[in-house]
């Protein structure tokens, strides 16, 4: 039943302005005439009359509405003009306020329920006004061949006097009105909860219709009228209703003539039946639609048999010649009937303690389209400067598809207001982009219905209550990791995890909510997830920092040649595995007092360094050191002894303010990478080498009595590029590097496993072989005798 036009103005407006002293804001401005002293007499009937007073022009604005002619019958209807240049405010009004023309059947929806409620709370003081008008419900009945949707409601309806007040003035809201009345009656109560105070929805109705008829009937008026206007008219009709079929007991039914280009989507029973269960689902009155249906039905038919020779007994003694023998056969028929469009409760509208679990479980996979149970849920209102109520579920599982993970626009949260839906549309507005995954519905009774993402943006209620709502959901998530068993909190953090470090980078206001929820491997936990917490509490008392080393897995961090010395002192080191850990960690800085530390950059500090071992170490090993920078030249800042290493020749550290290996890796890998950048931030390299390891010694030896020895030179170079890989980081030039580790391998086996001396015994068989087929040809030669000669031979030389 339509909409009570209690609320008629919605952000599309084609509404009239009334006649006022003065006109200004918008209408002064769109208005004024344009010379000084003249007057302008305007096309709808609005004279200008413009003076100077006291260097000001003012400007009165007279409406000049069009009376009845004496002696017309009132049937003819009386014809009103709207103030002047308001069908330009409306087409502003219309084409600007509104993003999606569907939103029409909102706003109408909302005026009926608006209807419904004020005489819903005007009946408890007087009952006369229910009579026999039925019961309080909507009916929106389409019509594709007529191209038009009817919207009835049982509602307050409204007077002559009222239709040109609502409907004959921009932002004029009944609504408004009998809110005001209520405030000022004491005796009658507060606020009712009514949905329209700003009088722009009705007007939506233009936004799809060429042409809209309202019909009313109120219980303070013996006559039934009709208000009627077009889209493009600077006028509107209101005439007594006199026929007896279209006649109402009690309401309003306002009839859409549909565009041409909106006649097919509007007028779909389906369309209409899906916008209702969109955006007035939660409505407080059955909302009822003309659909199409379908059933089963059996019908008789008469057949006559033909009296051919059965071929089962039992059909020979039915069935006789000429007689006839009733059949029945199902067919399926359509129908058209009401149904109820908004069958789901609002479920937030309830006790928290009179809802089951299983209710919240039904309400959030129905809502959301989901077939998993959430993993938590939160159901609470918030009372004082902002109220609301909400509902907020964590969901069972991550989303599928990566592109949904940081999508800010989700469509995971849904704004209602007084239980009518306004938007899924956000871009961070209600929620931070890290808890996107949340889902749930937000209802608030201090936002105005037409609102849109710009009044959103800029609405000062919303930012409180985007606040309220992370506080909430960090409470809840902070229940599931209360939890006593783990592993609802173990699925949450394997779905969400990336979430939570993401808003470490993006929400500094948030830390402390934040930082307990974090969870890593470490050295002494390589298979359970660890929280901040934990590792604390684990903390000896001399420890005063957080230790921890990016790498890109679990097992390159876990044979990291940085960890050697902290492991063997018993020294905890939380494990940074994805990418984007080392960022997150680098953002908070500390954690309940205790700093973070990188154990793969320079100037570690342990606490309990043997200050003469080193003073002797650095006495020892000064020349080396400096014969190995000669050596490596630029590719390292300098060399020194190692205060990490226990069982490494050597590793390669980055400085203190410079990138990570792990950093520098990833920055490598971005598609869009700056190269600029990269080598001003990869910062400076150092060198560090174990005094202890058999090789350093070795090279300390070469450096002392053999500096200028070319294969010390090369076995130097070699230790860089294997601490180069060890230690994280990328060799120039791979190629290179294998051809110097082939060499040593050659140096290195030459010899080994007998290869030589089978080497060996192979040529000398081989020359053996040869020296014995030389022997044989002799001796098998043939001597013809004419070639012997004897020692008296006289040709003998």
């Amino acid at each position: 039943m339509a909409p009570a036009l209690s609320r008629t103005l919605g952000p599309s407006s084609v509404a009239a302005l009334r006649p006022s002293p003065s006109c200004r804001g918008l209408l002064r401005a769109a208005l004024a005439p344009q010379g000084r002293g003249a007057s302008a007499r305007c096309a709808v009937g609005v004279r200008w009359e413009a003076a100077r007073r006291r260097r000001m022009a003012g400007v009165r604005c007279d409406a000049a509405v069009a009376e009845k002619p004496a002696g017309e019958e009132e049937t003819a209807g009386e014809k009103y003009e709207y103030q002047a240049e308001v069908t330009r405010l409306m087409d502003l009004i219309v084409h600007s306020l509104y993003s999606h023309k569907e939103v029409f059947l909102r706003e109408l929806v909302s005026n009926a329920s608006d209807a419904l409620d004020k005489l819903r709370f005007l009946s408890v003081t007087d009952p006369s006004v229910l009579a026999d008008g039925g019961e309080l419900e909507i009916r929106i009945k389409p019509d594709l061949e007529a191209g038009t949707i009817t919207i009835t409601d049982t509602g307050i309806g409204m007077t002559k006097d009222e239709l040109k007040d609502c409907l004959g003035t921009i932002a004029q809201s009944g609504t408004s009105k009998f809110l005001k009345a209520l405030k000022e009656n004491k005796d009658l109560g507060a606020d009712n909860g009514l949905i329209g105070q700003f009088g722009v929805g009705f007007y939506s109705a233009f936004l799809v219709a060429e042409r809209v008829v309202v019909s009313t009937k109120s219980p303070k008026a013996d006559k039934q009228y009709v208000w009627e206007a077009e889209a493009d008219s600077s006028s509107y009709v209101i005439k007594e209703e006199n026929d007896p079929e279209k006649m109402l007991s009690r309401g309003t039914e306002i009839t859409l003539y549909l565009r041409d280009d909106d006649k097919y989507e509007f007028a779909d029973p389906t369309r209409i039946q899906g916008l209702v269960k969109n955006y007035s689902q939660f409505v407080s009155f059955p909302i009822y639609t003309w659909q199409e249906k379908s059933r089963t039905v059996e019908v008789e038919e008469e057949e006559e048999s033909k009296g051919e020779e059965a071929t089962e007994e039992s059909k020979s003694e039915e069935a006789t010649e000429g007689e006839k023998q009733k059949k029945k056969k199902t067919i399926t028929e359509k129908y058209w009937d009401w149904e109820l469009a908004n069958e789901t409760k609002p479920i937030w509208m309830r006790n928290p303690k009179e809802v089951e679990k299983t209710e919240y479980n039904e309400f959030y996979k129905k809502t959301f389209n989901e077939f998993l149970d959430p993993l938590a849920y939160t159901h609470f209102t918030t009372e004082g400067e902002v109220e609301f109520r909400s509902v907020l579920y964590v969901p069972g599982m991550a989303p599928l598809s990566n592109e949904e993970i940081m999508n800010p626009k989700t469509k995971n949260i849904r704004l209602y207001v007084k239980r009518v839906f306004i938007s899924d549309d956000f871009d961070g507005e209600l929620f931070p982009r890290y808890l996107s995954f949340v889902k749930g519905v937000v209802d608030s009774n201090d936002l105005p219905l037409n609102v849109s993402r710009e009044i959103l943006q800029e609405s000062r209620i919303v930012r409180i209550m985007r606040k309220r709502l992370v506080r909430k959901t960090f409470d809840m998530i902070q229940e599931i990791a209360e939890k006593d068993g783990k592993e609802d909190y173990n699925k949450f953090w394997e779905s969400f995890g990336k979430f939570m470090k993401l808003g470490c980078i993006e929400d500094t206001g948030n830390h402390k909510r934040l930082a307990p929820l974090l969870r890593f491997y470490s050295s002494k936990n390589e298979t359970d997830l660890i929280s901040l917490d934990q590792y604390v509490e684990n903390m000896p008392e001399n420890q005063k920092a957080i230790y921890y080393i990016a790498t890109d897995s679990l097992q390159s961090a876990k044979t990291a040649p940085f960890l050697e010395k902290l492991v063997q002192k018993d020294i905890e080191v939380l494990y940074l595995i994805e990418p984007i850990d080392e960022v997150a960690i680098q953002n908070l800085q500390t954690y309940k007092e205790k700093k973070f530390v990188d154990i793969s950059k320079e100037d570690l500090e342990l606490g309990d360094e043997d200050e003469d071992k080193e003073k002797e170490s650095k006495q020892e090993y000064t020349l080396l050191c400096d014969w190995i920078k000669q050596q490596l030249g630029d590719k390292v800042a300098k060399v020194q002894i190692s205060k990490r290493l226990s069982s490494s020749p050597c590793v390669l550290v980055s400085g203190k303010f410079g990138w990570s290996a792990n950093m520098e890796r990833l920055m490598k890998a971005q598609t869009l990478g700056d190269t600029s950048s990269l080598e001003f931030m990869r910062g400076r390299r150092i060198f560090e080498i174990n005094p202890d390891h058999p090789i350093i010694k070795d090279l300390n030896a070469a450096c002392k009595n053999e500096p200028e020895s070319t294969e010390a030179k090369r076995a130097a170079e070699l230790l860089y590029e294997a601490a180069l890989i060890s230690s994280g980081y990328t060799p120039d030039s791979p190629a290179e590097l294998g051809g110097k580790i082939y060499e040593m391998m050659t140096m290195a086996l030459g010899g080994r496993w007998g290869r030589l001396e089978t080497e060996e015994a192979e040529v000398i068989a081989s020359i053996d072989d040869a020296d014995s087929s030389e022997g044989a040809t002799t001796t098998t030669e043939v001597v013809e005798p004419s070639e012997v000669r004897t020692e008296s031979d006289p040709w003998k030389d």
